[in-house]
């Protein structure tokens, strides 16, 4: 369905920076910029997933399969 353009490292970077912007949710609640810690669910699926929408309408990939032509 969706063309992979997302790779390892660029994985693990999402996955990290995913929670912590979700623990910033939950253990600050009581700051008025606690709902910018919900940003980090786009982080984590695009991680999932393996495919960016941003990478994809920019042309970019991380991705060193996809990046040598073979699929």
């Amino acid at each position: 369905m969706f063309h992979r353009n997302v790779g390892s490292v660029d994985r693990v970077i999402r996955i990290i920076l995913g929670v912590a912007l979700l623990a910033f949710f939950f253990m600050v609640p009581e700051t008025p910029w606690h709902w910018v810690g919900l940003i980090g669910i786009v982080p984590l699926l695009t991680a999932v997933v393996g495919s960016c929408p941003l990478y994809s309408i920019l042309g970019l990939t991380t991705c060193p399969v996809h990046a040598t032509g073979s699929r």
